[in-house]
């Protein structure tokens, strides 16, 4: 254990990494509900969706441990399974062609990590458009929560207004709403997960939760339900290149925040880079080819760090608790089957991308408009790669008026072209 992942030269110890990994799969552990809930509503059979979500998490996490050496989890990523359920339900295609897209990004995630190019691409998107993303998706996943619980609804004359708070629904995901928030406040660890927990209880309770067993053996695994030629028949390239966008900005994005969190860092530089940044791309293949929405790198994982975990051996732990949940899918397809016990953590997950808008320029128009138009479009056109296009589209436009258009990266021309492109022929 000492040699594999270097516990002395890491001034940690056993027994603080497994207790940093039982610390990071509670912070995290609301996926493993919340996503089968969310890709169920897009017609993707509960049990396909609940165990890719674990195999997927597992493999990346097992990468991240044994590989790269990191305390760091992989699993399904928040607003991009919003997203799949999103493409299915607006652009008229099944689920086995969006499962197609993520297929594709995920093997084109894997090329770009063992190149240059990922870093490359990286470097050329301007900052402002990075933080618009994470907070665009932030609201629509936000409002995707507030739609599940009833807290706001349809209507005719204005879309939306405000929902019956008088439901059952509603008060219960407004109730568990405010527990996960005062569970929070009070830094409590695994909150987001214990919130949901004490909302299932009282869901119970008020008879609205029906409980058909809570252990059973793990359900059967399902190969390859995608269809990749019928990406290429509807044209979803927009599609496939959102889905390799924003796993391509949250991951990179985690990996430094929690490395540098963790003082792993050497010179501003990655080491053992490769590794890390193929265990989500494996993670996003693997749980395409199962049934899942793409991977990535999770942010909670900064809770095992803030408990003094700093190797492999936390990864490792986590992973092993994601594993063990296979043998509880009657509990978590109860609570996932009642939307007030997993809206609150969809609003509340929401909040946390919000914090990238603190690090744009809105003072300057041709940094803050690409930005807001970004921001803005994903949660009004219910599609997160509409507010990437417009915002590709608007950046070089108001720089090259401005007399900026130097300074923005040829890369940034060439996808702008081809958002147009695809927004006016094939939307």
């Amino acid at each position: 254990m000492e040699r594999l992942f270097n516990l002395k030269e890491l001034e940690t110890n056993a027994k603080t990494e497994v207790v940093a990994g039982m610390t990071t799969f509670m912070a995290m552990a609301y996926i493993l509900v919340v996503n089968p809930a969310i890709l169920s509503s897009a017609g993707v059979p509960f049990n396909q969706v609940f165990m890719a979500t674990i195999i997927a998490a597992v493999t990346g996490t097992l990468i991240m441990a044994l590989f790269a050496n990191y305390p760091i989890a992989i699993a399904p990523g928040m607003g991009l399974n919003a997203y799949f359920a999103s493409v299915v339900a607006t652009q008229g295609v099944s689920y086995q062609i969006v499962f197609g897209t993520v297929f594709l990004a995920g093997v084109l995630f894997l090329l770009l990590s063992i190149t240059k190019l990922r870093e490359m691409l990286i470097e050329s998107i301007p900052e402002s458009i990075k933080h618009a993303i994470t907070s665009g998706i932030g609201l629509f996943i936000a409002f995707l929560g507030l739609k599940m619980a009833g807290i706001v609804a349809g209507n005719k004359e204005t879309l939306v207004s405000i929902g019956n708070l008088h439901q059952p629904g509603t008060l219960l995901a407004i109730a568990g709403l405010f527990i996960t928030l005062i569970l929070l406040a009070r830094k409590v660890k695994g909150a987001l997960f214990i919130g949901m927990l004490v909302t299932a209880v009282i869901g119970y309770f008020m008879g609205m939760l029906k409980l058909n067993g809570v252990v059973s053996a793990p359900p059967p695994l399902v190969f390859f339900d995608m269809d990749i030629s019928g990406v290429f028949s509807h044209g979803l390239f927009t599609v496939v290149f959102a889905f390799l966008l924003v796993t391509l900005f949250d991951t990179t994005g985690t990996l430094i925040g929690v490395t540098e969190q963790a003082g792993l860092m050497k010179n501003g530089k990655l080491p053992r880079a490769k590794a890390a940044l193929s265990a989500d791309a494996v993670a996003t293949t693997v749980g395409a080819a199962l049934g899942t929405s793409p991977s990535t790198a999770y942010i909670e994982s900064s809770t095992g760090v803030a408990a003094g975990g700093r190797s492999g051996l936390t990864a490792l732990t986590a992973g092993a608790l994601m594993l063990s949940a296979l043998f509880f899918s009657p509990l978590v397809s109860a609570i996932a089957s009642l939307p007030a016990i997993t809206a609150p953590a969809l609003i509340i997950v929401g909040c946390y991308m919000m914090e990238g808008l603190a690090k744009i320029n809105w003072r300057e128009l041709d940094e803050a408009f690409p930005a807001f138009i970004t921001i803005l479009a994903m949660p009004l056109t219910s599609s997160i790669a509409t507010g990437i296009a417009l915002g590709f589209i608007t950046y070089p436009i108001i720089k090259l008026v401005s007399g900026k258009g130097k300074n923005v990266h040829a890369l940034i021309y060439v996808f702008g072209i081809l958002f147009a492109i695809q927004l006016y022929f094939f939307s």
